[in-house]
C-alpha cells in the first residue's frame, strides 16, 4: 500500500509565499517521476510542474520564475515553492508520483489527496 500526503496549504495574500510538501510512504521500491497539478473550481486538473528521478524539470507557463519543484528522494518528499502568488494560483492541489512497489512490479501512478491553496487579500 502506497500513501501520498500533501501538507503546506492555506491562505495567503497576494504577493506572498508558500510552500507545498508531498510525502510518499508505504511499499516503496523505487520512484520515478513526481509531480504537482492543480484544479480551480469550474475548471480542468492541469499540470503545474513536474521532475524526473534525474531532477529534470517542467513548469506551466502561469508559474514559470514564480514556483520551483524539488524533491528529497531520501525522504520520498516532493516540494512546491510558491512565490508571488496570484488570484489565478488558487485552486486544489494534487501531487503524484510513478512508484514501482517491488521488484518486477508495474509503475503505477499514485495521488495525494490534494491540499487547497487560496490567494486572496
Amino acid at each position: 500500500q502506497v500513501q501520498l500526503v500533501e501538507s503546506g496549504g492555506g491562505l495567503v495574500q497576494p504577493g506572498g509565499s508558500l510552500r507545498l510538501s508531498c510525502a510518499a510512504s508505504g511499499s516503496i521500491f523505487s520512484i520515478s517521476a513526481m509531480g504537482w497539478y492543480r484544479q480551480a473550481p469550474g475548471k480542468q486538473r492541469e499540470l503545474v510542474a513536474a521532475i524526473t528521478s534525474g531532477r529534470s524539470t517542467n513548469y506551466a507557463d502561469s508559474v514559470k520564475g514564480r514556483f520551483t519543484i524539488s524533491r528529497d528522494d531520501a525522504k520520498n518528499t516532493v516540494y512546491l515553492q510558491m512565490n508571488s502568488l496570484k488570484s489565478e494560483d488558487t485552486a486544489v492541489y494534487y501531487c503524484d508520483a510513478d512508484i514501482l512497489t517491488a521488484r518486477g512490479a508495474p509503475w503505477r501512478t499514485y495521488w495525494g489527496q490534494g491540499t487547497q491553496v487560496t490567494v486572496s487579500s
